[in-house]
């Protein structure tokens, strides 16, 4: 089981999302990236069909909500906000 991290800061400007760890590590994950690696059941057809999905990098996270202590719902700036990102995926994407 993956830790909760200590804090989760959007950086809007920059469009990074930066979480850190108990253990020390800072993870820098862009909106971008984040939005290409959507976990929901649609965009995961998606990349199936057509592989990798471009994502512009202006995309930007419009909210961030948690889910218990599971991982963060994240809504796009192209107002996506299906995927929950459990914090061991987001733990992985650095």
């Amino acid at each position: 089981m993956t830790a909760l991290p200590e804090a989760i800061e959007n950086h809007a400007a920059q469009g990074v999302l930066a979480l850190r760890w108990p253990d020390g590590r800072e993870a820098r994950v862009t909106h971008a990236r984040l939005r290409a690696v959507c976990p929901c059941s649609a965009c995961r057809a998606l990349r199936r069909n057509v592989g990798e999905v471009a994502v512009d990098a202006t995309m930007r996270l419009a909210d961030i909500e948690p889910v218990g202590a599971y991982g963060l719902n994240l809504t796009f700036s192209d107002g996506h906000r299906r995927g929950i990102y459990p914090f061991a995926m987001l733990a992985a994407l650095d």
